[in-house]
């Protein structure tokens, strides 16, 4: 303390401080926020194989575990979903926004979403990035959940979408927005890995009654 107290006096008197004195900051509360992303495009219908549940039921279910968790620990969180038809028509479903508490009515908003249209998921990651830059947190989370590629129906070469999804999830790391992917990969066709880089295929349980493959994408 008396090397820094020094060091302070030298600099506002105009002289040249010892450059012996070093510092470290410390965060010791925590200050994340975390936007949930779901996919429920027409695809999200399709049933488990093996199970009465749909990728949708699945998506709702693991959403509600993930966010009485978060809301536990008193994390600031945003939960919406998305479809499209066609790029005129995107569709952005706000289901619960930052200052919003998880309550009945939230609740009642996801159980309440069905699936339809497609899939352009670079729009809908620009959509959310936009509202997670508003946060003044230090870290702040994209997280996608989705069950395959982007695709909809006035683009013929879906490689297109892959890559403005690509494009999109970069755009947000520049911006210190950490994106991060479930990806319900059953089939083994997603391009979680393209779009949000490799992860290493994982395993959930999310209950006794319902287990499935997923692989878990991030960008770094």
């Amino acid at each position: 303390m008396d090397a820094c107290i020094e060091a302070s006096i030298s600099h506002r008197i105009g002289e040249m401080p010892d450059f012996r004195v070093y510092g470290r900051s410390e965060r010791r509360s925590r200050d994340f926020s975390v936007l949930v992303l779901l996919d429920v495009s027409q695809s999200t219908a399709d049933r488990i194989h093996g199970k009465d549940d749909t990728v949708l039921d699945l998506e709702r279910f693991s959403t509600a575990l993930l966010a009485k968790t978060i809301s536990a620990a008193g994390d600031p969180f945003a939960i919406a979903a998305f479809c499209s038809d066609t790029r005129e028509d995107v569709r952005y479903f706000r289901i619960k926004d930052f200052d919003e508490t998880y309550n009945t009515f939230a609740r009642s908003r996801l159980a309440g979403i069905r699936s339809c249209l497609s899939t352009r998921s670079g729009a809908a990651i620009r959509h959310a990035g936009a509202d997670l830059a508003k946060r003044q947190s230090h870290r702040r989370l994209l997280l996608v959940v989705t069950d395959g590629e982007p695709s909809d129906v006035d683009v013929d070469d879906n490689r297109y979408l892959v890559e403005d999804a690509r494009a999109a999830v970069h755009s947000l790391n520049r911006k210190g927005i950490d994106t991060f992917c479930v990806a319900l990969d059953s089939d083994g066709r997603s391009c979680a890995d393209r779009i949000f880089g490799r992860g290493e295929p994982q395993q959930l349980r999310v209950s006794d009654n319902c287990q499935f493959s997923c692989r878990l994408s991030f960008i770094v």
